[in-house]
């Protein structure tokens, strides 16, 4: 929507009011451009003047604010005199924090920060002799030359402090919204538009929006703070879930070809030689893919689901089902090893169903071809003429399918298996290779949890696979303390030997590969780290592979896998691993999603404090796959009281991906989990959370679809259409109508 009317408050540039130089450095180095950018930049939390920030929480390498009290300043001499420091030591109960200062201004700072003053500090957060330091920090001292009754009210007073960087600190971010706020209370905030119906806002006892801004910037109890953050978080929701149920109302209206399966035709043929029965839940989800295979409106459905809950099976079944309709199918896959993976179980479990038009091939039979960067020229050419001329009804690949010379014959199905890796623009445009928008199915193996998927994937129908193939084993996950019993590493390989002398075999997982650069000069660097308390660098594929066949391993077939090998090389592998000529693959996280080896029925995976949860919960699903038990352990150096160590033992604890999901976005926050291809849905989520603020996010898209469906184009709400431009702009309404 254009606005042909003044230009609305909130999108007057800062610059108008609060000068030049001010606005460029917000702009550079926050982001912040307009008035309703700074208006939107909440405080990071409040600090009460009677009440000391937990010191002892600092994360390192990051830029913080803290409010805390001076309990020791002193200067020292170095260089036999020649040089001088003043080293504060700032307390508050919980631990210290040093600040330092060099230099012929320290005893200006030595008078400011008197023993017993308390004041605002801000800079990056260092370590020096494993002590917590701000070097040359920024600072506002608190209530020095205050009358009686100024003093308890500045004691009483919160303190907002906001994300801020080193060429603009909280204080000086709060000082320019003072400025901001007083400009448009003269002004009466007349020309701010308040997204919410005013039923709405009535109707759910929220705040009018001037009144949350003010409250949530300059609040004078909890209670102004947690009102004004209620009707922030109802804005953010509300109009995110208004774009997205715009967008299904979209799709609702495009046209696609139905794909109803031929009986007797090649989906019959397949199911009626399938060795085992389908779970409920397979059979739940078959059936709703099925149904909106067989409209006039192209499916859009996210299949999500446990580790081994057989949604290649789901995916498989709708692609024979498109190709018995006449079309063809196409899935996407982030990684060659994966698309190798797939091209092999499906043409494994199709049998002579995946040669058709080949000698000795299956009557009802389509063909099922590969499609892969590394492939020569002799293949390729094959592989895209049979996609042209139709000969080939699915099509497995990564993101060579992307490309323009891939043509189709009639696209009708897209899978997108592990979306996460991929970006919006990839995904549509292999769905732009359609004659019609072709039907879509994204798939995850990353338990989502409801509220996530309702924001990330709103546009999305959802269908879960919770339920487990008969015939799987249940996975035992144990933590080895690698620090504080050492010998229990012993008993991890003495239990490596003993599946395999079993007739099985396992896995090692290293965090990384291997370090290229070995030279002197980076050994003593690391061990420089090491004796400064630093953590020692990951451990390594080509390391720790190496360490092993030569000492308890001996003996054993030990083979790598990682990124860097050669696509024909990673292929050679897995192949031989498949076919049990290989004992124990020492591997990087590219075994962690589509890798299905039965026989395997051990995985140790090395530093694993360093992998998140789901992705631990991703990686010992490739064990337990056949009727062995799986065992899993996670080895470890970190402290038993550490917050590493309390998330290894949830993974331990539980084989439920939903709740580690939920457990791994408390600790992660939605940044790394919404991942970067979600990035339209990141930048608009200031204040709400999407893990704690299902309550919230429920009630939005309810009131979202309403209103969507009395009014798609809102023309009876321009200030809703107004906000849903400024919070969504043209990139992330893209993104919306990409997804």
């Amino acid at each position: 929507m254009v606005c042909n009317g003044p230009v609305p408050a909130l999108q007057e540039p800062l610059k108008k009011t609060l000068g030049g130089n001010t606005a460029k450095v917000l702009a550079e180095h926050l982001d912040l451009h307009t008035v309703g950018d700074l208006l939107h930049h909440y405080p990071r939390r409040y600090a009460e003047r009677g009440e000391l920030t937990r010191l002892a929480d600092l994360p390192l390498d990051e830029h913080v604010t803290v409010v805390a009290q001076v309990s020791d300043a002193r200067v020292h001499k170095f260089n036999n005199g020649r040089g001088q420091r003043l080293e504060v030591t700032l307390s508050d109960g919980s631990g210290r924090l040093q600040l330092v200062f060099f230099g012929r201004s320290i005893y200006h700072h030595q008078k400011e920060l008197v023993p017993g003053r308390r004041g605002m500090f801000a800079g990056k957060v260092g370590t020096f002799r494993n002590v917590r330091q701000l070097s040359h920090p920024a600072y506002e001292m608190l209530g020095k030359d205050s009358g009686a009754d100024a003093v308890e009210a500045w004691a009483n007073q919160l303190i907002p402090l906001y994300p801020a960087c080193s060429q603009m600190e909280s204080w000086k971010i709060s000082n320019c919204l003072d400025v901001v706020l007083a400009s448009m209370e003269a002004a009466g905030w007349g020309e701010v538009v308040d997204p919410l119906p005013d039923a709405l806002r009535e109707g759910r006892g929220l705040l009018p929006l001037p009144e949350a801004f003010r409250k949530v910037h300059r609040p004078r109890t909890k209670a102004d703070i947690e009102d004004a953050r209620q009707r922030l978080k109802w804005d953010e929701a509300f109009v995110l879930q208004v774009a997205l149920a715009r967008r299904r109302h979209a799709d609702s209206q495009l046209p696609a070809v139905p794909r109803k399966p031929a009986a007797g035709g090649l989906l019959d043929a397949f199911d009626a030689r399938l060795p085992f029965t389908l779970t409920e839940g397979q059979e739940k989800v078959s059936a709703e893919i099925f149904d909106d295979l067989a409209t006039e409106h192209p499916m859009h459905r996210l299949l999500q689901g446990e580790v081994g809950s057989g949604k290649t099976m789901v995916a498989l079944r709708a692609m024979l089902g498109v190709v018995d309709a006449g079309g063809q199918a196409a899935m996407l896959a982030p990684t060659e090893v994966l698309a190798q993976q797939h091209h092999r179980s499906i043409t494994e479990m199709m049998g002579d169903l995946a040669e058709g038009g080949m000698l000795g091939g299956a009557d009802q039979g389509t063909k099922v071809v590969l499609l892969t960067g590394s492939m020569g020229a002799a293949a390729r050419r094959h592989a895209l003429l049979d996609l042209v001329t139709g000969e080939a009804g699915i099509v497995v690949g990564t993101h060579a399918l992307i490309e323009d010379k891939v043509q189709f014959h009639d696209l009708g199905l897209v899978v997108v298996d592990e979306q996460h890796r991929f970006g919006v623009e990839q995904r549509d445009a292999l769905r732009s290779k359609g004659k019609q928008p072709p039907h879509l199915l994204v798939m995850t193996a990353t338990p989502i949890p409801r509220t996530v998927a309702m924001t990330v994937f709103g546009d999305l129908e959802t269908s879960v696979l919770d339920q487990l193939p008969a015939g799987r084993s249940p996975i035992a996950t144990h933590v080895v303390p690698a620090r504080d019993k050492p010998h229990f590493l012993a008993r991890t390989w003495e239990r490596v030997r003993e599946e395999v002398e079993g007739g099985h075999q396992a896995y090692v997982v290293c965090p990384r590969i291997g370090d290229e650069e070995d030279t002197p000069k980076a050994r003593k660097k690391t061990a420089a780290q090491e004796a400064e308390g630093e953590r020692r660098p990951p451990l390594a594929v080509l390391d720790v592979a190496g360490q092993l066949a030569a000492g308890p391993l001996a003996g054993l077939r030990v083979e790598v896998l990682h990124g860097r090998m050669q696509p024909e090389a990673k292929d050679d592998v897995m192949r031989r691993f498949a076919a049990g000529e290989v004992d124990v693959l020492v591997a990087t996280t590219v075994i962690e999603v589509g890798v299905n080896v039965p026989n395997s029925t051990v995985m140790v995976i090395m530093d694993a404090d360093r992998f998140g949860v789901s992705q631990l919960h991703q990686l010992r699903g490739r064990v337990g796959r056949g009727s062995a038990p799986g065992l899993c352990l996670l080895v470890s150096e970190a402290f038993e009281a550490s917050p590493a160590r309390a998330r290894l033992g949830a993974v331990a604890a539980t084989l439920d991906g939903f709740e580690l999901s939920r457990i791994d976005l408390e600790q992660r926050r939605e940044g790394d989990v919404l991942g970067q291809a979600q990035s339209g849905v990141r930048s608009s989520l200031r204040m709400l959370a999407v893990i704690d603020d299902e309550d919230v996010i429920v009630a939005a898209r309810e009131e979202a679809a309403a209103v969507v469906a009395a009014d798609p184009e809102l023309e009876r709400l321009p200030e809703l259409r107004t906000a849903l431009d400024a919070l969504l702009d043209k990139e992330r309404e893209e993104f919306l109508d990409k997804g």
